[in-house]
């Protein structure tokens, strides 16, 4: 359940207003159209001809409605994971457009490398088609992607197959790069960030549980909370009951909410070792509530690998959020409740 930090993406402006449609436009102006960078579609033309039928002065380009139809549907299978080539010259048959020079049959790419500048190994066709909107800033595209992977797979599903494989793959892309791509994952973090907790269902009034919620909480100190909003999601999507808490906990709060919510279970998230708590957790796990001679201790769960060490090995450390998800669960149904709250 690792996780690259969580940071509030770029705000997506207004595009210009939509230019005549009979009228030419210039890269420039396409450009912002199709949410592309100009660079983008000059190298479309040169790799793929993909260019505009016509040349002012035969040096500037103007694109045609025709050349925007083409660019338009190229946008939309790239998008959707289709190798630049392939969608090439699927836009141009889907158009009519006469086949390029450059359109010839390319060999065989074995999948690690089909995610273009990301490296993302051997992954679902998904994780391509986000990891290139990611890169060229595509927010429309990121949200796209994200929210088919969800109805397809699931919180769970979407999280450990679509979401975590393209994450890392920014993350991995950012640390060997001189912190280059610094946009994209803020970008990326930010849509799967909206992502969980659009799919979060809230709780339904005038319900509680016997047992107490689940209480989803980062350490002290820690700022990475998309595995945890993973987590509340993955809970909420089977209607078992939540209190999440988010980034940086202090511990004195962490156990006055322990005490007032009397939760089965509280999972405490650490990305690195020098947040991970193992007193604190021992601590969380000591608290108590209930009246004398039936009182009550929540299970203690950690997440992340700042748990890494073996001195953290007496608490339950799921290694992935269906692990997580499992351990949860069968908390709260050994506690004998099977109410939402």
């Amino acid at each position: 359940m690792t996780e690259p930090p969580v940071e509030p993406g770029p705000q997506v402006l207004p595009g210009p207003p939509a230019e005549t449609a009979d009228v030419p436009l210039t890269t420039g102006a396409l450009a912002r159209r199709l949410g592309v960078s100009p660079t983008t579609l000059r190298s479309w033309d040169r790799r793929y001809g993909i260019g505009p039928a016509v040349r002012a002065d035969g040096r500037h380009r103007r694109w045609s409605p025709a050349d925007v139809e083409v660019l338009e549907r190229m946008c939309r299978l790239t998008s959707s994971g289709v190798p630049p080539a392939e969608a090439a010259r699927l836009a141009r048959r889907a158009t009519g457009s006469p086949p390029s020079v450059v359109d010839v049959p390319e060999q065989p790419r074995p999948r690690s490398r089909a995610a273009g500048t990301l490296p993302l190994g051997d992954v679902r066709q998904e994780c391509r088609g986000l990891a290139r909107a990611a890169v060229r800033l595509d927010a429309p595209a990121v949200e796209r992607q994200l929210e088919a992977a969800v109805e397809q797979y699931g919180i769970t599903g979407a999280w450990q197959e679509v979401m975590v494989p393209t994450l890392h793959a920014v993350g991995r892309k950012w640390a060997s790069s001189g912190d280059r791509y610094v946009e994209v994952e803020h970008l990326l973090s930010w849509h799967v960030s909206t992502a969980l907790r659009r799919y979060t269902p809230a709780a339904p009034q005038g319900t509680a549980s016997a047992a107490g919620p689940v209480v989803l909480a980062c350490v002290p100190g820690e700022q990475h909370t998309l595995a945890i909003e993973a987590l509340n999601a993955a809970l909420c999507e089977l209607g078992l009951p939540t209190r999440m808490f988010g980034a940086a906990v202090p511990g004195e709060a962490l156990t006055t909410a322990v005490q007032r919510l009397g939760p089965v279970a509280v999972f405490l998230w650490a990305q690195a070792r020098s947040t991970a708590s193992l007193p604190l957790a021992r601590h969380v796990a000591d608290t108590s509530w209930g009246v004398k001679g039936a009182r009550r201790r929540p299970l203690v769960v950690v997440g992340g690998p700042g748990w890494s060490g073996p001195a953290a090995r007496e608490l339950p450390r799921p290694p992935t959020l269906r692990d997580a998800v499992a351990v949860l669960s069968g908390a709260i149904a050994t506690a004998g409740t099977g109410e939402r709250h």
